[in-house]
């Protein structure tokens, strides 16, 4: 028998017994892993009360197999297991020292025992490895079971271990006793269980009624309370007086009822409990207008409202009917209306967040409506998930919608209106119609609204002697409606005709006290207009060599775009503060300005260069316009049910948002190109076909031709002409994701185009020193950065105004905000915050 080594008095106590813990854990963990594997899913199916959901046969059927298991296991662990001894422990610390300093201090010298030098020399070995001995630590356990357990089957045991913790509870592991045969009479009684099941939409959690501790229970209305009776059937019974119900059999294993009253609630018989329940009201919703109603951009009603439930509104409806006692009877409103159904829509909810108390604003266009304009009573109804209704007071008001500013554009709208109002006004429309056609000159601005106003009176006189019908009526009205649009937009493509009808629009409108929605709106076209027509005289400027346009009478007035802006502001400042007269004064002398203004040129001309970028930048443009209305055409086709484009950021070259504003792309009409302002995949592929052939010409005349940079002008022009090519091609098969990537590829190519070219210019500048272009002139003026003439001796002084009129203050006041804020952003650099400082200690 091999007799136990010593062990050094050198080695640490603590690490010596550490290191020992240490192998008997991993003996354990080794042997018994799928012992303790089989109890910790024993136990979760327990705690999860899975013995309740399956036959009792199959309980115990597991439970045996469980059993069987979990005995084969602990044999399993048993006959593996192995206790360290001390041999093992002190070989574990040996390895993990260098040297192997333990062997060495139990073995003895056998070789030179007789030799004092070698007696010295394993002396002094063994004092270096007590030193290393003396330095031991615990040795860490091997604990990884990777090449034991490849499936981890340990780590699913535990996950749903833990799961049973979290979302069980350690009282189901006793309803197993109440399952076998006589247990109740060897526990002492029957047993029970139930659960509170609050109503979804309250999003409370169901209550486990066992836990319910206290004596009085507030439970929402029509919660599901389930219970279960293990054990002899009739030992529990159950008594309640909170369904108002009778209950059929109060002793069977299985029971149910909802929540209706408040009243008690008792299980009768051993281990019985009893408590009284409240009832928590589920209050109907509430709601209510919040404001007046509005008329915004293009004639949309706005409402707001507000609306209240204790658990969320889940939906609504608003109820629009003619409010026929408040209506002025008289001229086509004298005789009865013909029947029309109230108008219903869905009442606008959050789509996320709370519900439960919100403020929200119906958007709706009323416009073409027969009853715009017209007293009306607003309903608002709100509807819970509980199904009670909550309906708001009635709201009077005239149903907010577009307005008309020209005067026979407004008088169609008023014949439609009577049109609509009873078709036994049909006669006096068709009088009123010809009677306003008797001198056509004076009221038309263009034959082609009068040739269409000529058409329609035709038709409604004929639809009236043959008798006329609902559908003929919605027919003449939709045509009355395209035609007051068109009066009222006027013709877009001419830049002239547009701005006359701008400035007119908002004359009317500041004459009959427009709202300030329309009156912005209506800033912004007279803006867009002067913008056009200030494009079209410097074209026409350039191509007669720097002479008057033709057209213009009258002495000549130069001006720049800046001063026209500073007059629309003025004019728009004016409004704004309810100086209508004022403003009035100062947009017909604008209008004068117009009519005889010559936009000043830097120089008589512009190069053929800077002819041919203004070219590409107008077909850039162009073709954005055109990308955007394919893109809302794209969305259309796949949300058909929505009302398209009320997104505020889907803005197309002429700035309309929403339903169905003109995106055109090269001036062309927003207004009549079809309905709702819609235009078809066959229109975008004309007006792309016309685009590519735009740039087709530009292309024939584009300078630079033999230079590197002319060369890659035209590579990537002609780049874009095959992209426009791709997106004219997808546009006609209705492949609107494949034209938006084309047109995409064209406006890249364009924009590299306009690189080269500029790149071209300068080239040509840098070889012609003796010429330059206009923003070199103007830098030869040798002005500052702010406009000013130096002073003398080089200084930045100036006698010179740098701001006229009543704008100076703001404008000073916004310098002295803007240089504030930017002094309080600490990531700016340190010489530029230096600068800011200085500022604001001088000013």
């Amino acid at each position: 028998m091999t007799a136990k080594p010593p062990v050094p008095s050198q080695i640490p106590r603590l690490s010596f017994w550490l290191t020992g813990a240490g192998i008997v854990a991993e003996g354990v963990l080794r042997s018994f892993w799928p012992f303790f594997s089989v109890v910790m899913l024993v136990l979760a199916a327990l705690m999860l009360g899975l013995q309740d959901l399956i036959a009792v046969e199959f309980v115990w059927g597991l439970a045996g197999f469980s059993a069987l298991a979990g005995l084969a296991t602990l044999a399993f662990g048993a006959r593996n297991m192995r206790f360290p001894t001390r041999t093992d422990v002190l070989i574990r610390l040996d390895a993990s020292l260098p040297g192997r300093p333990i062997q060495a201090l139990i073995d003895t010298q056998t070789l030179g025992a007789q030799d004092a030098a070698s007696v010295a020399l394993w002396q002094a070995h063994q004092a270096r490895m007590a030193q290393r001995v003396a330095e031991a630590s615990p040795v860490e356990p091997d604990l990884k079971l990777s090449t034991r357990d490849p499936y981890a089957v340990r780590y699913m045991a535990l996950l749903a271990f833990v799961v049973a913790v979290v979302f069980g509870s350690i009282s189901r592991v006793e309803t197993v006793a109440g399952l076998a045969p006589s247990a109740g009479a060897g526990a002492g009684g029957a047993t029970w269980e139930g659960w509170i099941e609050p109503p979804r939409y309250t999003g409370l959690p169901t209550l486990y009624l066992n836990d319910q501790a206290l004596e009085t229970l507030t439970l929402p209305v029509n919660s599901r309370i389930s219970l279960r009776f293990y054990g002899e059937v009739g030992a529990l019974t159950l008594n309640e007086t909170i369904s108002g119900q009778v209950i059929p059999d109060p002793s069977a294993p299985e029971q149910s009822l909802v929540v209706t009253k408040a009243g008690s609630l008792s299980i009768a018989g051993p281990n019985g409990q009893s408590w009284l329940v409240q009832i928590l009201q589920d209050k109907p919703p509430q709601i209510s207008v919040s404001g007046l109603a509005e008329t915004r951009a293009e004639g949309r009603m706005a409402l707001p409202f507000t609306a209240q439930d204790d658990y969320g509104i889940s939906g609504g409806q608003v109820t629009v009917e003619l409010d026929l006692l408040a209506v002025d009877r008289r001229h086509g409103l004298s005789v009865d209306p013909d029947s029309r159904a109230a108008l219903v829509l869905d009442l606008p909810i959050p789509i996320t967040g709370d519900r439960s108390d919100f403020v929200e604003t119906l958007i709706e266009d009323f416009s073409q409506h027969p009853w715009a304009h017209l007293p009306v009573r607003i309903t608002l109804t709100a509807n819970d998930a509980a199904g009670q209704t909550g309906e708001a007071a009635p709201f009077g008001t005239a149903l907010p919608a577009r307005s008309f500013f020209d005067p026979l554009a407004a008088a169609i709208v008023e014949q439609r209106r009577d049109l609509l109002w009873a078709r036994a006004n049909a006669a006096r429309v068709a009088q009123f119609m010809r009677a306003i056609s008797h001198r056509p000159e004076d009221l038309f601005h263009s034959s082609t609204g009068y040739l269409r106003y000529r058409i329609i009176l035709r038709r409604l006189e004929v639809y009236t002697q043959a008798g006329l019908t609902p559908e003929w009526q919605t027919e003449i009205a939709a045509a009355l409606w395209d035609l007051a649009i068109l009066l009222e937009d006027g013709n877009l493509g001419d830049a002239l005709e547009r701005l006359r009808r701008a400035q007119e629009r908002l004359s009317e409108a500041m004459k009959n006290g427009a709202t300030d929605e329309e009156i912005a709106e209506l800033m912004q076209d007279l803006r867009e207009a002067t913008e056009d027509y200030l494009r079209q005289l410097s074209r026409q400027a350039q191509q007669e060599g720097g002479d008057q346009p033709q057209g213009q009478s009258g002495e000549s007035m130069q001006m720049t775009q800046d001063d026209l802006q500073k007059m629309m502001d003025k004019i728009q400042e004016l409004m704004e503060q309810g100086r209508m007269a004022e403003a009035q004064q100062a947009l017909d002398e604008l209008q004068q300005m117009m009519e005889n203004m010559r936009v000043t040129q830097g120089q008589q001309g512009q190069s053929e260069g800077q002819r041919a970028m203004e070219g590409l930048a107008d077909t850039l443009r162009n073709q954005q316009g055109l990308s955007d209305q394919a893109f809302r055409d794209l969305q259309e086709q796949f949300n058909p049910g929505a009302q398209a484009g009320e997104s505020q950021e889907n803005q197309g070259r002429d700035g309309g948002q929403g339903r169905g504003q003109s995106h055109s792309g090269q001036g062309g009409t927003g207004a009549g190109d079809g309905e709702d302002g819609q235009q078809g995949a066959g229109s975008l592929a004309d007006r792309q076909q016309a685009l590519r052939e735009e740039l087709r010409r530009q292309q024939e005349n584009m300078p630079g031709a033999g230079t590197p940079e002319g060369d890659a002008t035209r590579e990537s022009l002609d780049r874009a002409g095959r992209a426009m090519e791709g997106a004219e091609q997808a546009l006609r098969e209705n492949d609107m994701a494949e034209a938006l990537d084309q047109q995409s590829s064209a406006m890249e190519a364009l924009r590299e185009g306009m690189r080269s070219l500029g790149e071209a210019m300068a080239q040509e500048q840098q070889n012609q020193p003796g010429q330059g272009t206009q923003e070199g002139d103007a830098q030869a003026q040798n002005r500052d950065p702010l406009g000013r003439q130096p002073g003398s001796q080089g200084s930045i002084g100036t006698d010179e105004n740098l701001l006229q009129g009543q704008d100076v203050y703001r404008r000073a006041r916004e310098l002295l905000d803007e240089i504030r804020r930017r002094s309080g952003e600490g990531e700016r650099p340190e010489i530029e915050l230096d600068y800011l400082k200085r500022l604001l200690d001088r000013f």
